[in-house]
């Protein structure tokens, strides 16, 4: 499902998920201190255009716990929210379940995606 799971999932909805990252991290970047905030949003702004195949690892520090915080206030909210919503609307179907757990998948990562590896 790896290969044809990204390739429909960046038709249907991979697209418009990783822009969302895409646009966050461009907002990041705006001012100097949010740049690393940034450069984690176009990290998963790649994850979030083809994920079948791809886990997510979480853990972290302490300056991770302090950027999930920050992240989580500012821009994790209405990102974890949208993907979850899209979430359930992909459900809805079987023929969508695959892309919809894709999306839940997307949307933890959207709350505190800092010292999380993605492999």
């Amino acid at each position: 499902m790896g290969c044809l799971g990204n390739i429909l999932w960046f038709i249907f909805g991979g697209f418009a998920s990783g822009m969302s990252w895409v646009l966050a991290g461009l907002l990041w970047c705006i001012t100097i201190i949010g740049i690393p905030i940034g450069r984690q949003c176009f990290k998963l702004a790649k994850l979030s255009f083809f994920p079948f195949g791809k886990t997510v690892e979480y853990g972290g520090g302490a300056v991770s716990l302090i950027a999930n915080i920050f992240w989580l206030i500012f821009s994790g909210i209405p990102l974890a929210a949208g993907f979850a919503a899209w979430g359930a609307v992909l459900c809805v179907t079987i023929i969508g379940i695959p892309f919809g757990m894709q999306m839940f998948k997307l949307a933890k990562l959207a709350l505190m995606p800092f010292g999380a590896k993605v492999d």
